[in-house]
């Protein structure tokens, strides 16, 4: 019988990051506001605050997959090896999302990356690699890493 509990359990601990960027988002002076308050300005300028959040959220992120891993895995956390094709076509994936998710870091820096736009930088438009792929490269490869996974 499948419960519910692990769901909201996983809901629970992945949401803070969604909420702390639609924060950031759509009331970027409140967030550069608690950047400066002294519990948090020791981290750094709310760019740096952001970088930090950001890492927060991904180990968050993992150790919830390996939570829910070991929730649901029949006989174990790791499946059975998957056949040559899909393994092959699951790496390719996987390395065409970083390749986009890096290349976004790097035209785009830190600045660009963690909400520069929102908290006070200028960002230009890149037009170059990877945006010259896709319209928006972290998003793709995100769900291209992501599939590869699934």
């Amino acid at each position: 019988m499948a419960s519910w509990w692990p769901l909201l359990v996983a809901a629970l601990l992945l949401s803070p990051e969604r909420i702390c960027y639609v924060w950031i988002a759509r009331y970027p002076q409140a967030f550069r506001r608690g950047c400066r308050t002294p519990a948090v300005a020791w981290i750094g300028d709310p760019i740096v605050v952001v970088a930090v959040l950001f890492g927060i959220f991904k180990i968050a992120q993992f150790l919830v997959f390996l939570w829910w891993l070991y929730l649901h895995a029949q006989g174990g956390i790791w499946p059975p090896m998957p056949a040559p094709v899909v393994l092959a076509t699951a790496g390719v994936l996987a390395v065409v999302g970083q390749i986009l998710n890096f290349g976004v870091f790097y035209r785009l820096g830190a600045i660009g990356v963690f909400f520069g736009d929102r908290l006070g930088h200028v960002v230009p438009w890149r037009r170059d690699f990877p945006f010259s792929w896709v319209a928006h490269p972290q998003y793709v490869g995100t769900v291209l890493t992501i599939w590869e996974g699934s």
